[in-house]
């Protein structure tokens, strides 16, 4: 459950409240992620658990093909990967492939929902799970997302995505258990 959590949480890297001066950044901000057809990215992430004296730290790749494939290949410390296409989740780590349909999890469909959403560029999709609050502007903007869903919300605070224009900067989840996973995201890769 935590890896499909937080491969939910990435991918949402490749609004309901706003001031009306922001509503308009927003909606711009939107128009330029709806653009994007292709995404391909270097990540870093470090998670910080209850559970561990230290945080775990891994890397690697991010895809993204519009409408719905996202892919979250870790490379270090060891190799993994998740990819949502469609309906159905697909883990493949140390040789082992399972495949999961997502309506096995309906706890997960607000985070499948706002990784698409966010991608996509569609605030009204992203507004119907999460309370989206848009600071800054076009060139130095933050979403922070806040689950609106009594249920998601025992498992997320909130997520925060930073960015400079239609560039995904920075990604970081407080879960409610006091765990939080940060995540730096570099600059775009060949296709």
């Amino acid at each position: 459950m935590r890896g499909m959590r937080s491969f939910a949480i990435s991918a949402a890297l490749l609004v309901a409240t706003s001031t009306p001066a922001l509503a308009d950044d927003l909606g711009e901000l939107m128009a330029l992620l709806a653009q994007r057809s292709h995404g391909h990215v270097n990540f870093e992430e470090e998670d910080h658990l209850a559970l561990l004296d230290h945080p775990l730290h891994s890397s690697g790749e991010l895809l993204y093909e519009r409408p719905d494939h996202l892919e979250k290949r870790t490379l270090a410390p060891r190799a993994a990967s998740m990819v949502l296409q469609g309906g159905t989740v697909t883990l493949e780590s140390r040789g082992k492939k399972r495949v999961l349909p997502l309506r096995d999890y309906p706890q997960l469909a607000p985070f499948i929902e706002s990784m698409r959403a966010t991608l996509a560029g569609d605030r009204i999709a992203l507004e119907r799970s999460f309370q989206v609050t848009f600071d800054g502007s076009l060139e130095h903007w933050t979403l922070t997302l806040a689950p609106l869903d009594p249920k998601l919300k025992a498992l997320v605070q909130k997520i925060r995505i930073a960015g400079t224009r239609a560039e995904l900067r920075s990604l970081s989840v407080s879960q409610a258990d006091g765990d939080t996973s940060e995540m730096t995201i570099g600059s775009s890769l060949p296709p």
